[in-house]
């Protein structure tokens, strides 16, 4: 990178592309920086808004898989060169793959979109009506869909969250497929939620037998009880905190004693962006509070606030220092 290059002024256009570009440039210098680059970095970081936010992404990108599977095989490579001189030469290509990878991931799940009859996107809840007369809630970036006739009642939730009101006044079970689990239900109030290979079954009235896709194994739920079920299968059933558990039904989000860490990822899930935790302080803070599950931005700040943490905000992309 030139002192040209480091000391351009933003662009009047605000090119994303441009500034991701010089994003890139910015992590291998800084990697090991003199005082002089120090200062132009810290120049162009403050000169707009959209040079942090690329920034930010750059470093996901750097700690993505691909990148570091990469970086771990030139590594590997014969010592004709130093590794960082080995990272400036191939970081472009590198990290051009690694946007590739990562944009394309977006598609892996196509077969699923094809087979859902109902998607929400982030941050979006909807209700449905099934024609056995159900009622359904679908959560944030979840997808559902149905066959019912008079020969099956099957409902399949591909991913997210979805909450039953299964009526009485209907011969049969309707059955709910989610991942590693299936579920049995009639005049049934109950949620499934189903993310990244785990299952969770939270049972407010009635009962819901379910039965593990692994091993057959089978559980029966009844009112107030939860349970987790995994590739290996179920844990043991828990009480049911459905003021808690069940609130977004509500609109709600209520956290009693919870680890930052894992508010912070509750609240990924229902903002179309990036909320980034660069200090590690907050992690374990324990956070006790109710708040609207459509108003993410506000509940960061408010978590701000009380910690003292530093908030930037950029678009779409909120940084806890």
């Amino acid at each position: 990178m030139t002192d040209t290059h480091r000391s351009q002024t933003p662009d009047p256009a605000r090119d994303p592309a441009q500034a991701m570009d010089q994003a890139l440039d910015w992590l291998i210098v800084m990697g090991s920086p003199s005082e002089e680059q120090a200062r132009a970095f810290h120049q162009w970081l403050v000169a707009d808004p959209l040079h942090a936010e690329a920034f930010a992404r750059a470093q996901m990108i750097w700690d993505s898989p691909p990148i570091s599977l990469c970086a771990q095989n030139l590594a590997a490579a014969p010592a004709t060169v130093t590794m960082l001189s080995r990272l400036r030469l191939h970081w472009k290509p590198l990290a051009t793959a690694a946007v590739l990878v990562l944009g394309l991931f977006s598609f892996t799940n196509l077969p699923m979109r094809i087979q859902a009859d109902h998607l929400t996107v982030v941050g979006e809840r909807q209700r449905l009506q099934l024609e056995d007369g159900s009622k359904v809630l679908l959560n944030t970036n979840s997808a559902f869909s149905s066959t019912i006739n008079d020969h099956q009642r099957v409902a399949r939730l591909y991913q997210g969250e979805a909450f039953f009101e299964v009526p009485a006044n209907r011969p049969g079970s309707l059955e709910i497929d989610a991942g590693p689990v299936k579920a049995s239900v009639r005049d049934t109030t109950f949620a499934v939620r189903y993310l990244d290979g785990i299952a969770q079954v939270q049972v407010q009235r009635g009962d819901v037998d379910l039965r593990a896709t692994r091993d057959d194994t089978r559980v029966r739920l009844s009112a107030g009880e939860s349970i987790r079920i995994g590739p290996n299968g179920f844990d043991r059933p828990a009480k049911l905190d459905a003021a808690t558990d069940l609130a977004w039904v509500q609109g709600r989000l209520v956290f009693e004693n919870c680890p930052m860490s894992q508010v912070l990822a509750e609240l990924r899930r229902y903002y179309p962006g990036w909320i980034i935790n660069n200090n590690e302080q907050l992690a374990d803070v324990a956070v006790t509070g109710n708040y609207r599950l459509d108003q993410p931005l506000d509940v960061v700040r408010s978590l701000a606030h009380i910690t003292s943490a530093r908030l930037q905000e950029f678009p779409s992309l909120m940084i806890l220092n």
